[in-house]
C-alpha cells in the first residue's frame, strides 16, 4: 500500500519540528535518499544488499545462532512497512546447518555527514538483539556489499556508529535502548555509549531513532530528543574514523551476547516504516538571527559570557575576543551557550567583542556584540545548594548540587528532586573541551563523579545531563574554584557582642545581636544553607530536627558579616 502524499509531507514537517528542538550541532535539511518501503512483496535490490557469507567457517560473531538469508520470509514488505523476520527454523548454508534465520540488510548507499531517521518498532523477545547501526564503507569484511570494491580496512579501524541496540543489556529497564560508538581507541565494551528509556514499549509502538553526524560530533536521538553525544576533544584515528564515508545495516541476530534463546520461541520481526538520510546539498545564505550576548555567573577570576542565536542549519560559530585573546566555540540554534572565561583577576573591568556567524560564513546583522563585566572580589560560593535552573529542558522541581575536594580530587554529587521523571539516568558534562561522563547512581535519584588530578584554585565548570523516559533535562553550568569549601572556609569569628548559647546545643540554640535588623542562615557541613530567617536582636533556633554535628551560623547586617560554629549534640 502506498503512503499517502499527506502522510509524506506530515512526515517531513514532524522532521523539522522535531530537529528544531533537538540540541544537535549541525540542522540538515536536504532528504538525499530514502526508502518508504511502499511497494508490497520482496526488498528493493536497488536499494538493499542482503549480507549472507558467513564470516567464519562455522558462523557469525559474538556466538551467534542464526543464518542470515535472502529469503522472503525473513524480510518482506507488507502495507507499506519492512519485516524483518527472526525465526526458529533449520536451515542449511555454506555447509553449515543452523536452527535459526534471520535478515541483514546494508544500503548500497554510503555517505559521510548527515542525519539518519529511522522510525520503527523493536522487538524485545529473550534472546534476541536487534541493531540499527552503521560501519564504515572501507571496512574489510566477508561477504560485504562495499567489501571488494573499498575493504581495506578492518573493525574497528573502519568505525561503527551503533544508533540503536537492544537486548544485550542484562539488568536494564524494560524499554532501555544504548547507542555506541566503536573505534580503535575503545571497541567491543566501549566506553562510549549513552542510553535512554523510551516513553512507550518499543515494541507496540513506533519511536524514531535518529543518529546526527557533523564534523564535530555524533549525537543519537530518540523521538528528537538528543540522549547522547560523541565528541573526543582530541580527533584523530583512533578516536575519529568518522571521516569516510559509512552505511546503514538493519539486523537482528539470535544468541550468544543477548542470550540463551527460550524453547518455546518461533518467531519475532523488527518492523521498519521508513529509513531516510538527510544531508545539506543547498547553499546556506541565511544568516543567523535573534543574536544575543550576556553575562552569566561571576566569580573572582571567572566571568561566564551566555550567547545565543538562532540560525536555520542548526549551529552557530561564535568568537569572544578581549585583552588581546581570542576564544572561539559552536552552538546550537536558539540554546544558551555558555563560555567561561577563566584566570581572571579579580575586581577588575574586563570588555568583550563576540561575534556570531554560520558555518557558510553569514554573520548576524547585529554582529558584532560588546559587553563588559567585573569579577568580584570573594571567593566562589558554589560549593552546594538547591537549583531548578536549567541548560537544556526543564525541571518541574529541580536539583541539589555539591562539590568537594579532597587533595586534587573534586566530587560531584547531584540529586533530581523531580517526581515526574522516571528510570534516570545521569551524565557529567565538562563544558570545555566538551566532555560527558556517566554518573554513578546512589539511589533516590542521586548521583556522583569524581575527577581527578585538578588544580587548586583554578576554576572548573560543569554540569549534569539527567537522561529519563521521554526526555532530558541539564543543569546550568557551575563554576567552582577547586579546593574551596565555601563557608566551611570562612574564618570563625568570634564577637563578643554576637552571643548564642548554649553552644553545644540540644534542642533551642539562643542568639543575641547587636544589630537591630539581621539576616541569619545555619550552614551544615558539606556547605549547604539548610535555614535563613530575618530577625531582631533576640532569637531562636530551633535544632531539634537536625542531626548531630557541626554547623555554621553566618550572620548578616548592614555592618558586617560573621560566621560562629555551631555544635550541635
Amino acid at each position: 500500500m502506498f503512503k499517502s502524499l499527506f502522510y509524506r509531507l506530515f512526515s517531513i514537517f514532524i522532521f523539522f519540528q522535531i530537529t528544531a528542538k533537538a540540541q544537535v550541532d549541525v540542522v540538515y535539511h536536504d532528504l538525499v535518499w530514502s526508502d518508504e518501503f511502499s511497494t508490497d512483496g520482496a526488498v528493493d535490490a536497488a536499494k538493499w544488499f542482503h549480507q549472507t557469507q558467513l564470516p567464519t567457517s562455522t558462523g557469525w560473531y559474538n556466538g551467534e545462532l542464526q543464518h542470515y538469508t535472502d529469503l522472503q520470509e525473513n524480510s518482506n514488505i507488507t502495507g507499506g512497512i519492512l519485516n524483518l523476520v527472526a525465526k526458529r527454523q533449520t536451515f542449511t548454508d555454506q555447509g553449515v546447518t543452523k536452527d535459526f534465520t534471520s535478515a541483514r540488510l546494508n544500503s548500497k548507499f554510503s555517505f559521510k555527514y548527515g542525519r539518519v531517521d529511522i522510525r520503527a518498532k523493536v522487538p524485545i523477545d529473550q534472546g534476541t538483539w536487534p541493531a540499527l547501526w552503521l560501519l564504515g564503507k572501507n571496512v574489510s569484511e566477508p561477504g560485504g556489499y562495499f567489501n571488494n570494491d573499498f575493504g581495506t580496512t578492518p573493525w574497528p579501524g573502519c568505525g561503527e556508529i551503533d544508533m540503536m541496540e537492544y537486548g544485550i543489556f542484562s539488568g536494564k529497564p524494560a524499554n532501555f535502548i544504548q547507542s555506541t560508538l566503536h573505534t580503535p581507541s575503545s571497541f567491543g565494551n566501549s566506553v562510549n555509549h549513552g542510553s535512554t528509556i523510551a516513553s512507550s514499549d518499543i515494541q507496540s509502538n513506533y519511536h524514531i531513532y535518529s543518529m546526527n553526524w557533523s564534523p564535530n560530533q555524533i549525537s543519537f536521538l530518540l523521538d528528537g530528543v538528543v540522549y547522547y553525544t560523541y565528541n573526543p576533544s582530541v580527533k584523530n584515528a583512533d578516536t575519529w574514523p568518522f571521516d569516510k564515508e559509512q552505511y546503514i545495516l538493519l539486523n537482528i541476530a539470535l544468541g550468544g551476547v543477548a542470550g540463551a534463546v527460550p524453547a518455546g520461541f518461533s518467531q519475532t520481526s523488527m518492523q521498519i516504516d521508513y529509513v531516510r538520510v538527510y544531508q545539506n546539498t543547498t547553499p546556506d545564505t541565511e544568516a543567523p538571527t535573534l543574536f544575543t550576548a550576556k553575562t552569566g555567573s561571576i566569580g573572582n577570576n571567572s566571568i561566564e559570557l551566555l550567547l545565543n542565536a538562532k540560525d536555520n542549519y542548526g549551529t552557530l560559530n561564535y568568537k569572544v575576543s578581549y585583552n588581546g585573546n581570542e576564544i572561539t566555540t559552536t552552538g546550537a540554534s536558539g540554546t544558551d551557550k555558555s563560555v567561561v572565561i577563566n584566570n581572571l583577576a579579580p575586581d577588575t573591568i574586563y570588555n568583550f567583542t563576540v561575534t556570531a556567524a554560520d558555518s557558510a560564513g553569514n554573520y548576524a546583522a547585529n554582529s558584532p556584540i560588546n559587553l563588559s563585566a567585573k569579577t568580584t572580589n570573594t571567593v566562589s560560593n558554589n560549593c552546594s545548594g538547591t537549583s531548578s535552573e536549567a541548560s537544556q529542558g526543564s525541571f518541574s522541581t529541580g536539583y541539589d548540587y555539591k562539590f568537594e575536594t579532597t587533595g586534587t580530587d573534586v566530587k560531584f554529587t547531584f540529586k533530581l528532586l523531580d517526581t515526574d521523571k522516571t528510570g534516570v539516568i545521569a551524565y557529567l558534562w565538562k563544558q570545555s573541551p566538551f566532555e560527558e561522563t556517566p554518573m554513578t547512581a546512589l539511589g533516590n535519584n542521586t548521583f556522583t563523579q569524581t575527577i581527578t588530578g585538578q588544580t587548586l584554585n583554578s576554576t572548573i565548570n560543569y554540569a549534569v545531563k539527567f537522561a529519563f523516559a521521554g526526555g532530558l533535562s541539564v543543569t546550568k553550568y557551575y563554576s567552582y574554584v577547586v579546593g574551596s569549601n565555601c563557608a566551611l572556609n570562612t574564618s570563625e569569628i568570634s564577637n563578643e557582642k554576637v552571643k548564642i548559647y548554649p553552644n553545644p546545643v540540644k534542642n533551642i540554640l539562643n542568639i543575641n545581636l547587636p544589630e537591630a535588623k539581621n539576616t541569619i542562615s545555619l550552614i551544615d557541613e558539606s556547605g549547604k544553607i539548610i535555614l535563613t530567617k530575618n530577625c531582631g536582636k533576640n532569637t531562636i533556633l530551633n535544632l531539634s530536627k537536625y542531626p548531630a554535628g557541626v554547623y555554621y551560623l553566618l550572620v548578616k547586617n548592614a555592618n558586617k558579616t560573621e560566621t560562629i560554629k555551631v555544635l550541635k549534640k
